[in-house]
């Protein structure tokens, strides 16, 4: 077996592997988005400065515990498998989002807010017909930067049994089968660059919209 024949004689627990990979990056990410793009949308229309404090801080916590670590911490809380590996990198998707959410909503123009009243818009529509897909690029932004590193860092979920394509790489290592880990880590480099193509195509239609 070399490095090229492993890709067509593996090709089922290689495609097995990336579909496992896929799915918990997306749900984490996604479950990032639902939670992060609204707080960070409140943040800014909220005037109590300690709430930004706490969510900040809070969230930066979870950004710089590493990865092995707080994978640890999670398994006497929710054992093993998807829910401890999905929601650290839930947790780790976070800080980014809320990051760039935040800014993007506090960059746009005062004056365009103060029109957008004087026109008779509620606060609702102003919120979903004009700051929004202002902000929607920057937001953008903080989404593609943490899903490429989502899916650098759901390879380690499968220590805590999550599978992916870690799973393949671990298991290559425990028997040294270097066609298997590279055929592992070549896939999940791909699908980093892949996706971060992807996203980039969508962020620059969302810019030449505006």
């Amino acid at each position: 077996m070399d490095y090229l024949t492993i890709f067509t004689e593996r090709s089922g627990d290689l495609i097995n592997a990336l579909l496992e990979h896929i799915l918990i990056s997306s749900i984490a990410v996604i479950l990032g988005c639902i939670l992060a793009i609204p707080l960070g949308i409140f943040l800014t229309k909220t005037s109590i400065r300690w709430v930004h404090s706490v969510a900040f801080t809070i969230t930066n916590i979870f950004q710089t515990i590493p990865s092995l670590a707080l994978l640890a911490m999670l398994i006497p809380l929710l054992g093993i498998g998807l829910v401890p590996a999905i929601t650290a990198l839930f947790l780790y998707s976070l800080l980014p989002i809320l990051r760039n959410t935040y800014a993007a909503f506090e960059s746009i123009d005062p004056e365009i807010i103060q029109s957008a009243k004087g026109m008779g818009y509620s606060s609702m529509q102003r919120l979903f017909q004009i700051e929004l897909p202002i902000a929607m690029p920057y937001i953008m932004s903080g989404i593609r930067l943490t899903t490429i590193y989502i899916i650098s860092w759901a390879t380690l979920a499968t220590l805590i049994g999550a599978g992916g394509l870690g799973q393949l790489i671990i298991g290559g290592l425990g028997v040294y089968n270097k066609p298997l880990i590279f055929a592992a880590a070549v896939i999940s480099m791909v699908l980093a660059l892949i996706t971060d193509f992807i996203l980039g195509v969508v962020e620059k239609k969302i810019f030449d919209r505006k």
